[in-house]
């Protein structure tokens, strides 16, 4: 249906929208990494991988509701 077709096409941008949001996040703490803020490019380095976990155990979660 029309409406199914809507939620498909919003979870499919939510979901390249998250993946945009890691990558900038990756190339933000690579160039704190490398100017010398070791420490806070490894912090911030961490978060894309929590990012994706996340996404990961929402669709998970919603897999399971079907």
């Amino acid at each position: 249906s029309i409406r199914r077709q809507r939620q498909m096409c919003i979870r499919d941008r939510s979901n390249l929208l998250m993946l945009a949001l890691c990558f900038m996040i990756i190339v933000i703490a690579e160039y704190m990494f490398l100017s010398g803020n070791k420490l806070h490019g490894i912090f911030i380095g961490l978060w894309a991988p929590t990012l994706l976990g996340v996404l990961i155990y929402l669709k998970l979660i919603e897999h399971e509701r079907r």
